[in-house]
């Protein structure tokens, strides 16, 4: 197989989700940092984010596009349900975790601590309090929709789980997401046996600032 590259950082989810997809597949990559504003990136990554995806002759953006490529390309355990009604539930969950989720649990609360933006250098509280509502609102809806199924899309692993799972990651290691974690026992357990795949273990990242 062609060589595959990865260009990003392993702190983001986006690139963390696209790893782990690799690691599923069993398919060998590399890891390439990049400068977001170096002019030679925005050839890979027209708007400057990250990741950005080569393998051989083909060069991707956008985590959706590439994860889906690689399900796709390899042979194997498909990330992706064969079922009309699963694979529609995997789309809406990594649909709603691109809209809402990130937003609240990563861009206003994760980053808070990373970035800062209170005084002193100290993270906002009222910043992280705004988050944690919805944080708390967004838990309980996974909660419900996890009640009985062992992935976010019924029975088998899917490219949703590897969405999420970075993202839950993060929160397991932030103090109030942490406690919100114990009050939604359906997330937690769905999280606790994501974290013994080898591809959630394999692709840990350094911890953030303040965690």
């Amino acid at each position: 197989m062609s060589e595959v590259i990865v260009f990003g950082y392993p702190q983001s989810t986006y690139v963390r989700t696209v790893r782990m997809s690799l690691e599923e597949k069993r398919i060998p990559y590399a890891l390439e940092p990049i400068d977001l504003k170096a002019p030679e990136y925005r050839k890979r990554h027209p708007f400057a984010k990250m990741p950005a995806f080569q393998h051989g002759n083909v060069k991707l953006y956008e985590t959706s596009a590439i994860t889906r490529y690689i399900d796709e390309v390899v042979d194997g355990a498909s990330l992706q349900p064969t079922d009309t009604t699963a694979r529609a539930d995997m789309n809406r969950w990594i649909s709603a975790i691109n809209d809402y989720l990130y937003a609240a649990m990563v861009r206003r609360y994760v980053l808070e601590y990373v970035f800062p933006s209170g005084k002193d250098g100290a993270p906002d509280r009222d910043k992280i309090n705004a988050a944690m509502e919805d944080i708390g609102y967004q838990l309980g809806v996974l909660d419900g929709d996890l009640d009985g199924r062992k992935y976010l899309a019924g029975d088998s692993l899917s490219l949703a789980d590897l969405f999420l799972a970075p993202i839950a990651y993060y929160l397991s290691n932030m103090p109030e997401s942490r406690q919100a974690l114990e009050n939604v026992n359906n997330v937690k357990a769905w999280h606790d046996a994501m974290a013994q795949r080898p591809s959630y273990t394999q692709t840990v990242p350094p911890p953030p600032p303040g965690a």
